[in-house]
């Protein structure tokens, strides 16, 4: 009888805390994200989940440890977990709005030298976003919300990280654009070779999304486990699914 094959461990967070000056945010956050797996981080409007990405990505300072593929990464600045394969798509999409979409994307790729491989990857992410392709030298803040939002992901990828912290990626968007955006989403994970861990008040597309689910409330971790028991928690289905 063959077994199931065993996943990587990616990302390990054990006893994560993190704050704004001596305001603490987070509370002994404890999570783990395997090779190829997609993560769901839940919770109301100021649970933490900003944060959670933020002190992840090195943009805060913390305590608690963060480790890579075994490698502890906290307390690194941003621009060496980047180049570690660690790529942070903010909520607000972040784009750099002066310049053309092109720009942007090979902006994405800045640590990168392998130029054919950029070029290569420059050409799949017309295939995960086709509206990319139209709008090359179009200038990235004259873009539509859900256009922007597509070149922010696109951008965060061609940097090839193992990891993609997605932090709101529906905000805004008309309901339409944000099955649009799910749906590359959902392409994105068959055939990048890419962890997501993807906060999102969207519970429905997010749980869809996900294998496993995290549950935040002021700070902590109250719940977690595969994606679809988190579906049935009475309390995401009371708090995040209209049920």
């Amino acid at each position: 009888m063959v077994g199931r094959p065993i996943m990587t461990l990616l990302l390990e967070v054990e006893q994560l805390c993190a704050g704004y000056g001596d305001i603490s945010i987070l509370q002994n956050i404890n999570l783990s994200i395997g090779s190829g797996q997609v993560i769901a981080l839940l919770g109301a409007n100021g649970a933490g989940k900003t944060t959670t990405l933020r002190a992840l990505s090195g943009m805060l300072k913390v305590s608690g440890r963060i480790r890579l593929q075994g490698a502890d990464i906290a307390g690194l600045p941003p621009e060496r977990i980047a180049g570690l394969g660690v790529a942070h798509v903010p909520e607000g999409r972040g784009t750099f709005s002066h310049l053309t979409v092109d720009e942007n994307l090979r902006l994405g790729a800045w640590l990168r030298r392998d130029r054919a491989g950029i070029e290569a990857d420059r050409e799949r992410m017309f295939g995960h976003f086709p509206r990319l392709k139209e709008r090359l030298s179009q200038q990235a803040g004259t873009l539509s919300g859900g256009e922007q939002q597509m070149l922010a992901i696109a951008r965060a990828l061609m940097l090839k990280p193992r990891l993609l912290l997605l932090d709101e990626p529906s905000f805004g968007l008309a309901p339409r654009l944000v099955d649009q955006l799910f749906d590359a989403l959902h392409m994105i994970r068959q055939q990048e070779q890419v962890s997501m861990l993807v906060v999102e008040q969207n519970a429905h597309a997010a749980l869809s999304l996900a294998d496993t689910a995290y549950l935040l409330e002021h700070g902590s971790i109250i719940a977690s486990g595969p994606a679809t028991d988190l579906r049935n928690d009475e309390r995401v289905q009371r708090a995040y699914l209209g049920e």
